[in-house]
């Protein structure tokens, strides 16, 4: 599926398996996502050859996750924008309304 398909459900069940992969990886390591995503953003790789995919798919899943988080951010406001009550955005969603997420 690409971005362009998706619906804000989707976004949501992305940010949440995300979320859950993510905590494993943190667990894993003893630090924070985001702390280790500043690091291996500056080029900063593992000593230990075993954990060169896993820092690999760690950064992935997270950099994956910030853009879900974007996306659902923007359509959020989209529809706040449409109808200031979140109660009208969480009838449609209820009623699982297909939402478009704009890329």
């Amino acid at each position: 599926m690409t971005d362009f398909e998706m619906t804000l459900q989707d976004i949501i069940e992305d940010i949440h398996m995300l979320n859950d992969d993510i905590e494993i990886y943190e667990r894993k390591y003893g630090v924070l996502s985001e702390t280790f995503y500043e690091s291996y953003l500056g080029g900063e790789e593992p000593e230990d050859d075993s954990w060169v995919l896993d820092w690999s798919d760690w950064a992935g899943a997270y950099r994956i996750l910030l853009r879900r988080q974007e996306q659902y951010r923007r359509t959020m406001k989209e529809l706040r924008d449409q109808s200031p009550m979140l109660v009208h955005v969480i009838e449609r969603t209820v009623r699982r309304e297909r939402i478009p997420v704009t890329p």
